[in-house]
């Protein structure tokens, strides 16, 4: 239920003073039905974009597994900050591509199959259908 503007009550005991909200009739409210996605940095959608919610995971698990494991071997702070981030980015850049390439070829395939079905669908029971001519011959 959405809230009417406050209105000033015309009383000189309340003159100036606020009455309490009035509710109006089925009016929506604009946070409720608008959800904005969550962007990494403004620029990434990680909500729609395919693999950018499990890189950026992967990449930060990455990042502290590398960073901790270089300040556990070495105790040196600023440097094994500087391997987590790299641990960062090189694990993120590598399921990014790695998960784009088999999102791509996944696609390619799911193309395929649907072609397949729509020439099947169209060419069956017609003279040109590659299984009736397969039987016709083998039949004879």
């Amino acid at each position: 239920m959405g809230w009417a503007e406050p209105v000033l009550l015309p009383s000189r005991a309340w003159a100036g003073r606020w009455r309490g909200l009035v509710p109006m009739a089925a009016a929506p409210e604009p946070h409720e039905t608008e959800k904005k996605p969550f962007k990494l940095l403004g620029i990434l959608d990680v909500e729609n974009t395919p693999c950018a919610r499990e890189s950026i995971l992967y990449g930060s698990l990455g990042s502290i597994v590398t960073g901790l494991g270089h300040f556990l071997v070495t105790s040196r702070i600023r440097r094994s900050c500087d391997v987590g981030v790299g641990g960062f980015i090189l694990v993120t850049l590598g399921c990014w591509f790695h998960c784009r390439y088999n999102f791509a070829k996944q696609r390619i395939q799911e193309r395929i199959a649907r072609e397949g079905i729509k020439n099947k669908i169209l060419y069956e029971s017609t003279h040109l259908d590659p299984e009736r001519k397969m039987k016709t011959n083998n039949s004879s």
